[in-house]
């Protein structure tokens, strides 16, 4: 039998920071997905800041963001620091979600109502909402493109956490459905890919904003 082991990667050796958007102002709890008008806090302000401070010295050539207020508030100290416009890019969009607008808090959360439970009968997909699949799929599309726009150096994708945990698991060769308590995707957090040419050769995750600890609801 022939050797199957396959080739070494060649090319230029580039790095994509996938970085998760930081803390949003929703006093009210609500799962806003993709409304528009959902900004940073003080704190998710800061919180971008210091990731703008640990990117620093960085070879960072091109930010991409989300088309969302909280992801493109995220990316601009960022783009200020190293001196390039923001890219915006539809693929790393949050997830769509059929609960948007819907709160989740303790005694009058949305999950209490029972006209909503048909939407849960799919975990797997999901039912509530845009398939792993898609998301997968999109956030990938973006993440390349986004090596392109700089072989060789860095760039940095502001998006959102659920989008990001899919392309990491997909990214591993794992299932793409899941426990949401069990996501390593921080507020401010950042999952980075490396390529060596167009393949993936190295996956890692940072937190330099620090831990987020509960997960946050619409984040």
């Amino acid at each position: 039998m022939g050797d199957r082991t396959s080739p070494p990667a060649s090319g230029p050796v580039t790095v994509v920071h996938v970085l998760r958007h930081g803390e949003v102002h929703n006093p009210q709890g609500v799962l806003y997905g993709r409304i528009p008008g959902y900004h940073l806090s003080d704190h998710g302000r800061a919180q971008a800041k210091t990731v703008a401070a640990h990117l620093d010295g960085n070879d960072v050539a091109a930010v991409v963001a989300s088309p969302l207020q909280r992801a493109q508030e995220t990316a601009a100290p960022i783009a200020d620091a190293h001196g390039v416009a923001i890219h915006t890019d539809e693929g790393l969009i949050e997830s769509g979600n059929l609960f948007e607008g819907e709160r989740f808090g303790v005694g009058d959360g949305a999950l209490k109502r029972p006209h909503v439970w048909r939407l849960l009968r799919d975990p797997f997909t999901p039912s509530w909402g845009e398939p792993y699949l898609a998301i997968a799929h999109r956030m990938l599309g973006a993440v390349h493109a986004a090596r392109a726009l700089a072989p060789g150096r860095e760039v940095v994708c502001v998006s959102h956490q659920l989008p990001i945990w899919t392309l990491r698991r997909y990214l591993l060769g794992q299932r793409l459905w899941h426990d949401p308590r069990r996501r390593q995707c921080a507020l401010a957090s950042l999952t980075s890919i490396e390529f060596t040419g167009t393949r993936m050769t190295g996956l890692r995750y940072a937190e330099p904003a620090g831990p987020s600890g509960a997960m946050v609801t619409g984040a």
